[in-house]
This record gives structure tokens, sequence and C-alpha cells, in this order.
């Protein structure tokens, strides 16, 4: 008896929080989402829950509609953000704390007593954990993502699409920038830094996702889009001073064009000197773009095992990711150079955006 009490005096004093998943076209993964937060440890009293539907045409609404528990937001942007999706459910709640949730993951049932605990120092404006993709086997590009998704545990600049945040945190940055396709949660994180709070990653399992990439042509879209996040998020903060992505945009622009550079001199090279000085000069030209492109896999295969825990093969496998991902990315970064000199940013389009499965009816 004397445990019940406790138990029940615990929930009481626990807070309540909005929890708030956005989704296009979903319908595969979204009843999945919502069952894992209704099955987690939290006290039910304690949940509301938000689904901000991106102007889905398939069954996602009457999917959230099946949920009592469930306040669905109907929003029907020409060009759907995610930024649009989660600020449209954040405003419409009232809770103290704010759980963000991609309509393809799945809420571990532990996760949030862990994180509302990391928020009980008032200084900590927002609380991420691990998102462990569900099947990293089915393709390469699955893995890499379960590789990427992650940071080592402690204090951090960044999250994603997956967060708890403080409300307060929110009201005073007026939460996500809805006109970011790519980027806007590391970009959120850097306004809510600058406000002075700070971002932990717990070592604790926040959400099991399926990435679901398993086509080549997936993953290009996905590195050409994180390309043009890098160009989008660092053009918003340059202007304060802050060095915030700038190494990992100019590593893009100095691999990705030196290896294009260096190609065109190369074949430049040879076309305009026919002879055995021309042909040495462009092949040297065209090894040394190639040395640049590839150095993660000709240097640094023991740095990717002993930080990532590794084995040769999976490192041998992660430095390819990290050679040739750069290619994709610079051409997202040109793409967000031409859209703004000619003010035509990247759009969404609501007809290609959807979730699936790596494994049909997983």
């Amino acid at each position: 008896m004397k445990e019940e009490l406790s138990d029940i005096t615990k929930q009481t004093e626990l807070p309540e929080i909005d929890y708030i998943v956005i989704g296009v076209n979903c319908e595969k993964t979204l009843e999945r989402c919502i069952r894992s937060i209704l099955s987690g440890s939290y006290p039910e009293q304690k949940i509301h829950i938000i689904y901000s539907d991106g102007g889905s045409t398939d069954r996602s609404i009457a999917i959230a509609h099946s949920f009592s528990q469930v306040n669905v937001i109907k929003l029907n942007p020409e060009y759907p953000t995610p930024g649009l999706g989660r600020n449209a459910g954040w405003k419409a709640g009232r809770s103290t704390y704010v759980q963000f949730l991609d309509s393809d993951t799945i809420l571990d049932q532990e996760w949030m007593i862990a994180a509302v605990n990391a928020l009980k120092n008032p200084a900590v404006g927002a609380v991420r954990g691990y998102r462990r993709e569900l099947h990293p086997e089915r393709s390469f590009f699955n893995w890499i993502g379960d590789m990427e998704w992650n940071t080592t545990p402690g204090e951090c600049d960044s999250f994603g699409g997956d967060v708890l945040i403080r409300r307060a945190a929110l009201e005073e940055t007026d939460g996500y920038d809805e006109e970011l396709v790519g980027g806007e949660d590391p970009e959120l994180s850097w306004r809510i830094s600058q406000n002075g709070w700070k971002i932990l990653m717990l070592d604790a399992l926040m959400t099991s996702h399926d990435l679901a990439m398993l086509k080549t042509s997936q993953y290009l879209k996905r590195s050409f889009r994180s390309g043009y996040g890098f160009a989008a998020v660092q053009s918003r903060v340059a202007g304060t001073g802050s060095n915030f992505w700038k190494a990992d945009l100019r590593r893009i622009m100095l691999k990705g064009g030196g290896f294009f550079i260096f190609l065109v001199a190369g074949i430049f090279l040879l076309i305009l000197q026919q002879n055995y000085l021309g042909i040495a000069c462009s092949v040297l030209s065209i090894i040394a773009g190639s040395t640049m492109l590839l150095s993660p896999r000709l240097f640094k295969i023991e740095k990717f095992m002993r930080e990532n825990n590794l084995n040769k093969t999976e490192a041998k496998k992660y430095a390819w990711h990290c050679a040739f991902v750069v290619i994709p990315q610079l051409f997202g970064i040109i793409r967000f150079f031409i859209g703004r000199l000619f003010n035509k940013p990247l759009k969404n389009k609501r007809s290609t955006l959807k979730t699936g499965l790596s494994t049909p009816g997983s």
C-alpha cells in the first residue's frame, strides 16, 4: 500500500508533456508512433498528443483521429516544412515541456522519465537521447544513419527532430524557422544556445526509427538536402560571427570543389597539350583531386575505428561514405547560393513527401 501511494505521489509530481508529432503521408508509420507514446511509462493523464499534419492525401489524418487522446491540426501549405508543423503543434499546446517526434519514430517507453529528470536543472533548455535505426542491416544507407544520428553523451551543441524542449526556450526563440527545408533543428539549437540554455545528450535510448533508405537515389537526395541545409543555416548565423557549421561548410567546399577543379583542370590539360608533358600534368591533377576527395578513405581508417567503435571493415565502409557524400552535398550548397541569387529557395512538394518501411509490415 505504501509503495502504491509513493507511486501516486511521484506521478502527481511529474509535469505535463505536449507530444508534437509531425508528418505528411505517413499512414505506414503514424499509428505505431502514437501507440509508442501511449504505451510508455509516463502517466497517460500527463500526456497531451498533438498530430500536426502537413497536408497528407493518404489515411494519416484518419489514423490520428482514431485515437481519442490525439488532437489533430490540419495544415495545408503549398510547400510544407518541418518547422511549420512543429511550430503549429507546440503553439497549440500549453505544457511546460514539449517532446517533438517525427511520425516515423517509436518513442522508448522509459525515455520521458529520464528526460524530465534532466530538465530539473533550470539551465537545461533541451534534452536529446539516442535515435537508433530499426533495420541498419537492410542497407548501407540505414547503417550510416544509425551511426550519424548520435553523439557522445553530455553537453552538446545541437539536436535533431526528436527532442524534449522547455517551452520557455521555444517562446524566447519563437521556435523553428519555417522556411528551412533542411537544418531547421540545428538552427533552432543554435538560437537556444545563444540564449544561454544548455543542450544535453543523455546516455539513454530516446527513439527507434526506420530511415527506410534502400536506394542510392534516396541517399543522394538526402545528402543534397544536407548540403543545402549547411549553407542555409550558416548563412543565417554568419552575421553574428558564429562558427556554427562553418567548418562543415568549408570542408565540403574544399573537398568537393577541389576534386572537380582538379578533375576539370586535368581534362583541359590533356585537351590543350596532347604530349607526354600534358598527359603527366593531367594525371597529376586528377590524382591530386582524387586524393582530396578520398582522404578519409586513405588516411583516417584507424581514427574512425577508435572514435566510432568500429572494426576495420566497418571503418572502411564509413570512410567511403565520408569521401563521396561531399559530392551531392556540394551540389546542395551550389543550389542554395543559386536560389538566393535568383530568390528561388528550395521548397518541398507535398506529393514527394511520405514515410515508408525498410521491411513491409514491420
